[in-house]
């Protein structure tokens, strides 16, 4: 029996059980959830960990150990991407830096199996283009990304989340901003929980303007941060032409992951945030940084909400 590892599974087993009289049966619907964990493993310099075997990761959801179902050493799941940049106005001055790191990171990154889109945000979020795998088409949009005068950062983070929630394979929302949120919408909380349940994995490229300037917005920093170390991603700080640099470490970081799949032993289907911790022997006197996402939502909300174009 071969699994299938292109989403997380929502599998519906049906069992009859013969009855002890006559010939009737009894059918049993049993409902099992396959939860897909993508894991990053480095060592203390923060060098790719390879050649693991399943027996080296111990799982566990609410500190209930776990049995690792589906294992992979380097996950070739198709790629969902969606590219969200800050046109507002204080990135103008590295939006065309931008625009190339991102074409750059399309044309090497993207195979014919895998989808980007793109999206801006400045005074509200704008969808650019559509999920696509002709790169041609990402190159067009960047050249045709509007500037606004504020930032809606969590309203694009929300969003997003949402138009990833029904693609299938990896999630990737890639979030290039100075962290300032200037519009009144969707708050941070909100916005995580979305990204978290649609089970989205957030890289958050900071362009700071002016590190050392004083109206330098670290609360956004900080929500940014936080954001791809909940949801399983990775920040990168990146100023002028380190923007090229930033993107190569995403590529290389999405090339290089686990899979974990697991059935949990608790499938209650309540609604409520599931922790998950992830941990890996590592060789006597050394350590190793393990990241995935911290959870899940056992159930997905019903409402939607699209993209304005």
């Amino acid at each position: 029996m071969r699994f299938c590892l292109w989403a997380v599974i929502l599998c519906i087993a049906t069992v009859p059980l013969a009855a002890q009289e006559g010939t009737s049966s009894t059918t049993i619907r049993v409902n099992v959830h396959l939860v897909n964990l993508f894991v990053n493993v480095t060592d203390a310099h923060g060098a790719v960990v390879g050649g693991l075997q399943k027996e080296d990761f111990s799982l566990t959801e609410d500190h209930v150990p776990q049995k690792i179902a589906v294992f992979e050493r380097q996950s070739e799941m198709p790629l969902a991407i969606l590219l969200a940049i800050d046109t507002s106005g204080s990135v103008h001055k590295d939006l065309p830096l931008e625009q190339k790191a991102a074409r750059h990171f399309a044309h090497a990154l993207m195979r014919p199996v895998d989808q980007m889109g793109l999206i801006e945000f400045s005074s509200d979020v704008r969808e650019v283009v559509p999920f696509t795998n002709q790169v041609g088409r990402i190159d067009r949009g960047l050249e045709n990304l509007r500037m606004g005068p504020a930032t809606a950062l969590y309203d694009a983070v929300y969003l997003s989340a949402q138009n990833l929630m029904g693609r299938s394979g990896r999630k990737v929302l890639v979030l290039i901003s100075d962290g300032g949120n200037t519009v009144n919408g969707v708050d941070y909380a909100k916005a995580l929980e979305q990204a978290l349940r649609s089970e989205v994995m957030v890289y958050s490229i900071i362009d700071v303007p002016i590190a050392a300037s004083a109206g330098r917005d670290l609360g956004g920093e900080h929500a940014m941060i936080t954001l791809s170390e909940e949801t399983g991603g990775k920040y990168y700080y990146a100023e002028g032409m380190d923007m090229e640099k930033a993107f190569d470490q995403i590529s290389d970081d999405l090339r290089t992951q686990y899979l974990l799949g697991y059935y949990p032993v608790h499938r209650v289907a309540d609604g409520a945030f599931r922790r998950v911790e992830v941990s890996v022997k590592a060789p006597e006197g050394t350590g190793y940084n393990v990241r995935h996402r911290t959870g899940y939502y056992t159930t997905n909300p019903r409402e939607t909400q699209s993209l304005p174009r």
